[in-house]
């Protein structure tokens, strides 16, 4: 049997185990939640992850698509960057899926085609990787853009109730400018 349909026609498997690999980088309480609560109202980030798993491999037994992976991989991504992962913890998810594949099919395994076939989906969930890697780093990039930006707006509105701010409207700015130009002439 071809590797590409023995992934297929274990998907559901493997998703499963992926998604618990995921899991095992929570807390306990929290992965118990993730898991078990089945309501989507009520578990929204586990459900983002269980079907952005699915819509990956999915990807990846196809043709690679880059836009596609990203489109899939940046809800979950995005999650775990605002949770505080650090860029290695946020993404090794993605290259245990690896070992999932090599456990589940190396029994499977029978000829170099096959191997090689595994090397280059092997090859795919790395790149995978290099992309949840880019968006974690995007993500934090803003994250960090947004609380320097309110660190601004904190200080700047901590200065004005102390007075030492004062708003200048247009025309005493064209007074001071011609004020300063005539003092440097």
């Amino acid at each position: 049997m071809r590797l590409e349909n023995l992934l297929e026609k274990r998907k559901t498997t493997i998703i499963k185990k992926w998604f618990n690999e995921v899991l095992l980088t929570y807390p306990a309480d929290t992965a118990g939640f993730l898991k078990n609560q089945k309501n989507p109202f009520a578990n929204p980030v586990g459900r983002k992850i269980f079907r952005g798993l699915d819509a990956l491999f999915d990807t990846l037994l196809r043709e690679f698509n880059a836009n596609a992976v990203e489109s899939f991989l940046d809800p979950i991504i995005r999650i775990r960057a605002v949770q505080n992962f650090s860029p290695s913890q946020a993404t090794a998810f993605i290259f245990s899926l690896k070992n999932i594949i090599r456990e589940d099919v190396h029994s499977e395994i029978k000829d170099r085609e096959d191997m090689k076939t595994l090397l280059e989906f092997e090859s795919k969930i790395d790149r995978l990787g290099l992309i949840a890697f880019d968006i974690y780093m995007k993500c934090r990039e803003k994250i960090y853009q947004i609380k320097s930006t309110e660190e601004k707006n904190r200080t700047f509105s901590a200065f004005r109730r102390a007075g030492l701010i004062c708003e200048i409207t247009d025309d005493e700015s064209d007074t001071q400018e011609s004020n300063l130009n005539n003092e440097v002439i």
